[in-house]
């Protein structure tokens, strides 16, 4: 039988998505992460999972931030059991304080490494092992040849990959299927009660194939995200650059 336009135009759009680096499903196969509006800036609404995730982290309070949103995520990617693998050179996280994001600690194999390359190589040799749920990167320089590596190593083994970058100066272009900047924000103890509030970010969607780029605060709370607005994007320029 002879395939009709609609369902050509449909196999060559999933095409696409796929050569993009987006594993494609339909609003109701993809996996809902409680993002709600975010979810919708993505092409069907479905939060792209077996792609590549970078994440701008210029100041230590924004990488900090990142690897809170990042734990979230991963709380729900690794719903069904599989390992996670986070690999860095100078590891500032506390494994006890995933538990706060649902996660239990022994569920992240941590490779400490001495040099940067030795985290690109781990990084990719990781994203190529489908039993895993994801792998996150703390990296400073990642050029387009080796952004495009991890890529295509996803888009073998469907695994979803989070990379934090430091280096703004070296920042480049990139086949990733969606670009970050998280920001933690004040926060207000619960019912006036001294302590902690609970953990609240900027969430600015930079970059996203196919899609709407957004800037939400966003809060966890009860072991869920919950976003609290939206706010209007600012372009910015760097005059510095620009001249």
């Amino acid at each position: 039988m002879m395939p009709t336009k609609k369902n050509l135009i449909e196999h060559l759009r999933k095409e696409i998505f796929r050569m993009q680096g987006f594993s494609v499903a339909g609003k109701s196969g993809g996996i809902n992460f409680g993002l709600q509006k975010i979810e919708d800036s993505f092409p069907n609404s479905v939060f792209p999972t077996g792609a590549i995730h970078e994440f701008l982290c210029m100041a230590n309070e924004d990488h900090a931030a990142s690897a809170g949103f990042i734990s979230g995520l991963l709380k729900t990617l690794s719903a069904k059991g599989s390992p996670m693998i986070w690999v860095s050179t100078n590891r500032n996280l506390f494994p006890p304080a995933l538990k706060s994001f649902g996660i239990e600690p022994d569920r992240i194999i941590f490779i400490d490494v001495n040099k940067e390359t030795d985290v690109l190589w781990a990084t990719e040799e990781a994203l190529k092992c489908n039993g895993l749920a994801a792998v996150i990167a703390e990296i400073s320089d990642l050029s387009f040849t080796q952004s495009r590596r991890l890529q295509l190593a996803v888009e073998q083994s469907k695994v979803t990959g989070f990379i934090l970058r430091r280096n703004e100066e070296r920042m480049t272009a990139s086949p990733c299927a969606a670009r970050w900047k998280v920001s933690p924000l004040p926060t207000a103890a619960e019912d006036e009660l001294p302590g902690l509030g609970f953990p609240t970010w900027s969430v600015e969607l930079l970059k996203v194939k196919n899609g709407k780029p957004g800037k939400w605060t966003v809060q966890w709370f009860a072991d869920n995200f919950k976003i609290l607005s939206t706010q209007p994007v600012v372009e910015t320029i760097n005059f510095s650059k620009a001249v």
